[in-house]
């Protein structure tokens, strides 16, 4: 009996002593490169890049950048050590979102930047401000819409991918590496009646991403417009009025709603604003 107690004070000692090491083991999880996930394989996105895309999107410490697909988490944490941004980065694998949520404890910005594991089709980032990723150019597609359909102005920053007829607002390059940056453009397709002041007219907008044309109804003309701009919520375009004086407009679009400033040729400006009709 005294030999079976002894046996069973050893195995117990030996689990006790082995929890630790158990434990250590899960905590020194390291990821492989070219190790597969849901849809991709992880490849990490080289320092230099990291930095490149997040000074592409002029992150600040009011932004809010979301990672999809963080893998060890690097650009999440760039993000909040670097730059002061408020960061979260998604990643599918849980061993992986451990992983990179440990590197953040280790880089000291915990607190403000978070790696969590999720599905980004399934997850809620409408609140970025700025969206980074290095996906496949099918995942980047199978996106595309939903983030075409968040706040005007936000930065969609990715590595090596683009979204094919969705041009870039900027393309860098790095030692053979590709880096694209998006603003996401406010919807400005349709009629607007803009009001100078007292003087009104008919603008007429088209739409193709952020590339946009149209015109302006000056009684029986349509005048073409020229240097037609949309940046994320800020528009642009001038046109040549019935006198011959070129006007050019700058401002904001908010919803149905936008206003801004003019001036003319011939020294005229003012503030301008048109609603939707």
């Amino acid at each position: 009996m005294s030999h079976l107690i002894r046996l069973a004070a050893a195995f117990a000692a030996a689990t006790l002593l082995g929890a630790p090491a158990v434990a250590q083991q899960k905590d020194s999880y390291e990821p492989q490169v070219g190790q597969a996930g849901k849809d991709v394989i992880w490849v990490p996105t080289p320092d230099e890049v990291v930095d490149r895309m997040l000074r592409m999107a002029q992150v600040t410490p009011s932004d809010y950048v979301v990672d999809l697909g963080a893998g060890d988490g690097k650009i999440a944490i760039a993000a909040a050590r670097k730059f002061g941004a408020r960061a979260l980065g998604i990643e599918y694998n849980p061993d992986m979102a451990k992983h990179a949520q440990r590197n953040a404890e280790k880089a000291g910005v915990a607190g403000r930047a978070k790696i969590v594991q999720g599905d980004i089709f399934a997850s809620d980032f409408s609140q970025a401000t700025v969206v980074t990723m290095y996906l496949l150019p099918a995942l980047n597609l199978k996106l595309r819409p939903q983030l075409l359909s968040m706040r005007p102005g936000t930065r969609v920053v990715s590595h090596s991918f683009n979204m094919e007829d969705w041009d870039p607002d900027e393309t860098s390059n790095m030692d053979g590496r590709r880096a694209y940056l998006w603003i996401v453009p406010a919807s400005v397709t349709g009629g607007w009646t803009i009001d100078l002041g007292g003087e009104r007219a008919e603008l007429m907008l088209e739409q193709r991403y952020q590339k946009i044309s149209g015109y302006v109804s000056l009684g029986a003309v349509q005048a073409g417009l020229r240097e037609a701009s949309l940046r994320g919520f800020v528009i642009g375009f001038s046109y040549i009025d019935n006198a011959g004086v070129r006007r050019d407009f700058s401002g904001r679009v908010a919803g149905n709603r936008m206003e801004g400033s003019f001036r003319s040729d011939a020294g005229a400006e003012g503030r301008w604003s048109a609603v939707k009709k």
